[in-house]
Formats: C-alpha cells, sequence, structure tokens
C-alpha cells in the first residue's frame, strides 16, 4: 500500500457571470449579492506518482468559509491517506474532531479520483454505478436580484428546458412574473432557502406558486430548525412537492425527512463527499423519498465528481460550473441542460483536466 505523500491546497476565486444572491442575503442586506466565490482545489500524490484531485465550496449558510477549510486541511496527516485503503482513509478522515464537511468532501474526492484512476475506471462505474445513457437533464438556476435584472437573466438562459429561481425576498411576487415574462410555460423549480418564517406564510406562498401551472417542486420552503409538527403540516397541505435542503445534511436525517417532505437535495459539500452523498441518495431513495443532486457554485471537480451519481437522482441541479467565467478544470458537459461526459478531456476517474494557464493563490502543502 501506497500512503499518499503530498497534500497541496490551493484558493480559487470563481468569478460569476451574474452576481448571485439567495435568501440569506437578503435577511443579511447583503442585496447586491457575490460577484466571486472562493473554492479550495486539493491535490493528493502518493509515492508511486498517482494523483487525484477534489474540490471544496465553503458556504455561510453552513458557516464555512475556505479559512475553515483550509484550517481542517492542515490538520491532516497525509500519510494516513492511501489511493489503496479507502476505507482506512475515509475513517481516518471521519475521526479528526471538529470537521469541516466541505474540506472532508475535497478530500474524499480525490482519494475516489486517484483511485478510479488507478483502476482504469469512470467514477461511477468503479463505485458500481451506471450512467443514463442519453445525459441527464439539470436545471438552471436564477438568483435572486430585481425582477429585471431576473428577466433579462432568464433570457440569456432561453437554452435551458428547465429552470431553478431563488424565491425569499420582498418582491417575490415581481421575480416570478418577470422571469414568466421571459420565459412563459417553461418549467420551474423555487428554491426559498429557508425564508418562510411561519407554516402559515409557507403555505401561504406555496398556494399562490401552485397557481402558476408549471411550478415543478418548492425547496426548503421553512427553516431547516422549524419544528417537525410544522414541517408535517405543511407537508399535508401543500399543493406541490416539497423538497429538503438545509433540513438533510446526510443519510442520519433520512427519517425525519421523509415525514417533512417529499424529496431531499443531496449536495456533496454537505455530506463531505462522494462517499457520504451515495449513502445518503440511496437511504433516502429506500425510504420513498425522490432525490436531487444539488451543488453550490463549483468549478467542473465537483460537478464532475456529483454528475458520477447522477443514476441515484430523480432530480439534477449541477450547474454551479456554468454560472461562471473561469472555470480552471474541464470536464463534465452541460450541453444546453444536458449533462454527459461526452468528449470529456480524460476517459477515467472524475474526467477532469485543468485547463491551460489556469492560476490560483497556494496555501501550501500540508
Amino acid at each position: 500500500m501506497s500512503p499518499i505523500t503530498s497534500l497541496s491546497v490551493t484558493r480559487f476565486n470563481l468569478a460569476l457571470i451574474h452576481s448571485w444572491a439567495i435568501a440569506t442575503d437578503v435577511q443579511l442586506g447583503r442585496v447586491a449579492g457575490k460577484s466571486e466565490y472562493p473554492v479550495v482545489i486539493v491535490a493528493l500524490k502518493d509515492s508511486l506518482g498517482r494523483s487525484g484531485t477534489g474540490e471544496a465550496s465553503p458556504s455561510s449558510q453552513y458557516g464555512e468559509t475556505w479559512e475553515t477549510v483550509a484550517r481542517f486541511l492542515q490538520r491532516i496527516d497525509a500519510s494516513r491517506l492511501s489511493f489503496d485503503n479507502l476505507p482506512d482513509s475515509r475513517a481516518y478522515l471521519e475521526s479528526l474532531p471538529d470537521p469541516s464537511m466541505p474540506a472532508r468532501c475535497a478530500v474524499d474526492i480525490a482519494l475516489l479520483d486517484g483511485a478510479a484512476r488507478a483502476a482504469r475506471w469512470p467514477l461511477h462505474q468503479f463505485l458500481g454505478l451506471g450512467f443514463p445513457a442519453d445525459g441527464a437533464c439539470s436545471s438552471f438556476t436564477i438568483g435572486l436580484d430585481t425582477p429585471d435584472r431576473m428577466e433579462a437573466k432568464a433570457r440569456e438562459a432561453a437554452r435551458y428546458p428547465i429552470l431553478k429561481m431563488k424565491l425569499g425576498s420582498p418582491t417575490d411576487a415581481a421575480n416570478l412574473a418577470a422571469v414568466r415574462r421571459a420565459a412563459p410555460g417553461k418549467l420551474i423549480r423555487v428554491d426559498a432557502n429557508a425564508a418562510w418564517k411561519t407554516r402559515e406564510e409557507a403555505l401561504d406562498r406555496i398556494l399562490n406558486l401552485a397557481d402558476d401551472g408549471n411550478i415543478e417542486f418548492v425547496e426548503q420552503p421553512m427553516p431547516p430548525d422549524a419544528s417537525e409538527a410544522d414541517a408535517r403540516w405543511l407537508k399535508e397541505r401543500s399543493p406541490l412537492p416539497l423538497v429538503g435542503d438545509e433540513s438533510y445534511q446526510d443519510a442520519r436525517d433520512a427519517e425525519q425527512c421523509a415525514r417533512c417532505f417529499h424529496g431531499v437535495n443531496v449536495k456533496l459539500v454537505k455530506t463531505g463527499g462522494v462517499t457520504a452523498a451515495k449513502e445518503a441518495l440511496e437511504t433516502a431513495r429506500k425510504l420513498g423519498l425522490k432525490t436531487m443532486l444539488g451543488c453550490m457554485i463549483e468549478s467542473s471537480v465537483l460537478i464532475s465528481a456529483a454528475a458520477h451519481l447522477a443514476s441515484l437522482a430523480d432530480w439534477l441541479d449541477l450547474d454551479g460550473n456554468v454560472l461562471i467565467t473561469n472555470d480552471p478544470f474541464e470536464g463534465v458537459r452541460n450541453f444546453d441542460g444536458c449533462i454527459r461526459f461526452e468528449g470529456a478531456p480524460e476517459p477515467f476517474g472524475l474526467q477532469t483536466l485543468q485547463r491551460p494557464g489556469s492560476q490560483g493563490f497556494p496555501l501550501g502543502r500540508v
């Protein structure tokens, strides 16, 4: 067994095509949103020259920043990791106190990337999964903004068959009307990001959305600390399917979410990587929940890693890499909303390749 001899960490600022805001930003007064989003790229190498790449996309929603990710990564003893022994490597990562889930995610992805490349298998095959022969359809997200800007964003996204729009501001009704002017009749997924504080407010908003006729589901209508009684009350009365996001960290939350939602959104950075995300998807499906694979603002490393789990998801929201202008990697391709590995630069592993000339800001080796 060859141990990891190098764990390098690089911060990279992803540049957004449009400023990005969600309900949390509005509540905190950050109405203008973000124009850049920092991620952390992890590269592992072992004594045999094998390598793997992973990514952490920290979110303030979960109390994470690139600094919290870097601090956790600096505590890792790389020699305790190996592409040849994934169970022991994961056990070691899980034994470290005060975990940063995005950081754990980056290392888990890098380990699987290296192991799959060594086996010369695409990651989904390495995991015993398939991938849809015709690709998988992903939504395209419209972040919170003024109505006129949301309308303009929706017009730019005309090639995408499904839109996902962020709600949770005082101008929700005007925003939906604006998007509808640009995309009449198009299927829309709504994400409230926990903005509606009471069950009565949430139900009122959902009833109004149902009148639209082409809303597929509503994601995280109430805060994750809402009582189970309130969540079950809302589920019983909602005319639209409800999907838990902030309420579904990982598989441990599956039974409660099955009582409160119709589906769950699984993100690699929430669960701690591909391994835990796979478990979260499989556990939810066994309990009869619909499943979605979601993302943050991410490069093609994270998006590609998540795409290998597409066969376990009913819905995909893997658009983080098409919301940016400076993706430092190439990987899974988004053909007008259809996710496919066709034309990806490598046939194995995560199928990612660093773009020539891309530069980050090294944090050093640990």
